[in-house]
């Protein structure tokens, strides 16, 4: 089938296309995380968060045959790069000096979610295919810059680069509930690699189950900064879903906004982008909150799959300094919760290769672009290939850091076009 075979509409809302037909969609992808669930876009877009007064002007994407969707993906008209965590803003400064306009691009994303899985979705290959193609008719014809799709799942890579887009990599740091000795307390045996022994992969016990496992210097240095939280005084409780209240909700989106405000900022998204959260999406929230005396003084909220069994490090913040306590929120709570919860995997987000002391190890995560300026768009892909030689030596010298006891010899990452 070809992108004739399909009617292509295009939507200035997520509420304009039914939530049941997208969500068919996303759950017959390999990487279904639940940012792009239907009510999660909605909840961006109704709460002003991912609109165009933000700069983000939604041009949703789909395909359909008489009634039944096909395929869809969130498209943005952006007039900025705010929000997106791959960065161009070299890209639009080349553009200006030259006096042509870079924005507005199209953008296939989930707004301020760094977290990789499917962008593109669909029916099946054939629709993949013709979705590519829906997508850059539409940013040829609305006379854009170029379109960009972030943190792609594999499938989607594939089928962007079999469309002519330039394929760009970055790095993210995630762990996996993967021990080097039994039991096998996960439920379900896991697909992403055994352990040490070479037999299925087995869980941690617990957490110093899991510390074991890494090398005498990082395994002394967590546990120092552990004590440090808790010589503060410093105590811990977590709530889940519908068992976070309002006022856990509330202390949380303090601690948030005030993270951002000291660093300069306004935050990406605001109460009521929560409030429609605990409402709608409730089952995939996990809320830490850092007391000391009876008194709250920071929290973090981790988003989780509680199907793939993953957890996703995303918010934090604090209104009392106590030295390591972001650490102890953001990591060490989350992983002593994933084990005990048998979840197979926390992503730790975007940058931040501190997060390898936390036996967070490197992950290659990919984007595709296209660009409209023949000269511009080879001038990106000589900048990619140098940019992606550079990645590697990165990787190479990341590999050399790796924290576990006893790791194999280091081995790049897999080809992000490998599909399982």
């Amino acid at each position: 089938m070809t992108s004739a075979d399909y009617v292509t509409r295009v939507f200035s809302s997520p509420l304009d296309i039914p939530a049941e037909a997208w969500n068919q969609l996303l759950a017959r992808e390999a990487d279904p995380s639940p940012f792009m669930d239907h009510a999660y876009l909605v909840a961006l877009h109704v709460s002003g968060c991912a609109q165009h007064p933000a700069g983000w002007q939604a041009r949703f994407v789909t395909l359909w045959q008489g009634a039944d969707l096909h395929a869809a993906c969130p498209l943005y008209l952006k007039n900025h790069s705010y929000g997106e965590y791959v960065f161009d803003w070299a890209w639009a400064n080349a553009y200006a000096q030259h006096g042509l306009d870079y924005y507005p691009k199209a953008l296939v994303a989930v707004p301020f979610t760094p977290v990789p899985g499917a962008r593109l979705l669909a029916k099946d290959p054939a629709a993949r295919k013709a979705l590519v193609h829906a997508l850059l008719t539409h940013t040829r014809e609305e006379h854009l810059s170029s379109l960009h799709l972030l943190f792609a799942q594999p499938q989607d890579v594939v089928a962007c680069e079999a469309a002519g887009m330039m394929l760009r990599y970055t790095v993210q740091f995630h762990w996996k509930n993967v021990a080097p000795t039994p039991p096998n307390l996960c439920g379900s045996p896991s697909s992403e690699g055994a352990g040490m022994t070479g037999a299925e992969p087995q869980c941690f016990q617990n957490f110093d189950h899991f510390l074991v496992s890494l090398q005498q210097e990082k395994r002394k240095k967590i546990r120092q900064e552990r004590r440090k939280v808790a010589e503060a005084g410093v105590v811990f409780r977590w709530s889940l879903g519908t068992a976070i209240s309002v006022a856990d909700w509330d202390f949380f989106y303090r601690c948030y906004e005030r993270t951002y405000r000291e660093h300069g900022n306004a935050p990406y998204l605001n109460r009521d982008f929560f409030q429609r959260m605990a409402q709608n999406m409730s089952e995939h929230w996990l809320l830490f909150i850092a007391e000391r005396d009876g008194q709250p003084i920071a929290s973090s909220l981790i988003g989780i799959d509680t199907q793939a069994r993953v957890a996703y490090g995303r918010y934090w913040g604090a209104l009392e300094r106590v030295d390591c306590l972001h650490f102890e929120a953001c990591y060490y709570q989350p992983l002593a919760w994933c084990i005990a919860q048998g979840y197979r995997r926390f992503e730790g987000g975007a940058q931040g290769e501190h997060k390898m002391a936390r036996a967070l190890l490197p992950v290659k995560t990919t984007s595709a672009h296209w660009l409209a300026h023949p000269s511009f768009a080879n001038a990106v892909e000589r900048f990619l290939e140098r940019e992606d030689q550079g990645l590697q030596q990165y990787l190479d010298h990341l590999a050399q850091r790796n924290p576990i006891k006893n790791a194999p010899p280091p081995q790049r990452p897999p080809s992000p076009h490998t599909i399982a």
